[in-house]
């Protein structure tokens, strides 16, 4: 039994339809309910649209206590909603990303990256974790992105180096330590904890840009979200990108 964040389009809506086709029950969260439940028509299974937002503690209560009077668990929650800015839309990635550099990123704007990003991702998982503890085996799969590697981003050679910025690409930098310090906390739990990228994907996070399509983009977070026997703690990302087993460097 399975939650998918931002479950309507993108990456979330092919991790739930895997899911689905794969037996689970999947709550397919999405702040607009209306479509949540056009998804949950392609999705099919036992999929069940929910409005969840993130970023709301209201909305996010009401779906732990929907989940707890309808199963009493949850086998499997995945963090997959997620922004890449905030402000003016219609930018290109190249506009976007030039606006978020350190040097000049309006603070505001870092913040509410940050907001859903880190803090809101956080704290749904913290809603969860009494009910991920109910399981007798339980996972936490958090979409993250290879952009925060510090490792990776470190060498000149990288040829991403300079879409590091300092909103989007350093809130995954985050979110990795928290979700590194989370797996820590939990290694002597029933709870595993996993990190996944999904490569350059073309969505809405980049215009559209993306130089993969969104089906071989969720290839390695359908087969994370899918696996249960990967180490507590793992960070992984596509095979043509990542290292052996798929490992991508912190």
């Amino acid at each position: 039994m399975a939650l998918v964040s931002g479950a309507n389009t993108g990456v979330g809506f092919q991790i739930a339809k895997a899911l689905a086709d794969d037996g689970y029950t999947v709550y397919a969260g999405s702040r607009d309910l209306q479509k949540g439940q056009a998804a949950i028509g392609q999705i099919g299974g036992k999929a069940k649209a929910v409005q969840l937002d993130i970023t709301d503690h209201i909305s996010v209560r009401a779906v732990v206590e929907l989940i707890e009077s309808e199963f009493g668990y949850l086998t499997l929650l995945v963090n997959n909603a997620a922004i890449s800015h905030a402000g003016r839309s219609g930018r290109t990635m190249e506009e976007v990303l030039g606006s978020q550099r350190a040097s000049i990123v309006p603070i505001d704007d870092l913040k509410a990256v940050w907001e859903t990003n880190v803090f809101a991702t956080l704290s749904i998982t913290q809603a969860f974790l009494p009910l991920l503890h109910k399981a007798s085996a339980a996972r936490i799969v958090t979409v993250s992105s290879a952009l925060g590697s510090l490792t990776i981003n470190a060498n000149p050679e990288n040829p991403y180096r300079s879409a590091f910025d300092a909103a989007y690409g350093a809130s995954k930098t985050a979110l990795n330590g928290i979700f590194l310090s989370l797996a820590i906390d939990q290694e002597n739990t029933n709870v595993k904890v996993h990190l996944v990228s999904p490569g350059f994907t073309s969505t809405a996070l980049n215009n559209f840009q993306g130089t993969e399509t969104v089906e071989e983009g969720s290839k390695e977070p359908i087969r994370v979200a899918l696996a249960e026997d990967l180490p507590n703690g793992s960070f992984t990302g596509p095979a043509n990108f990542s290292g052996i087993d798929n490992i991508l460097p912190w």
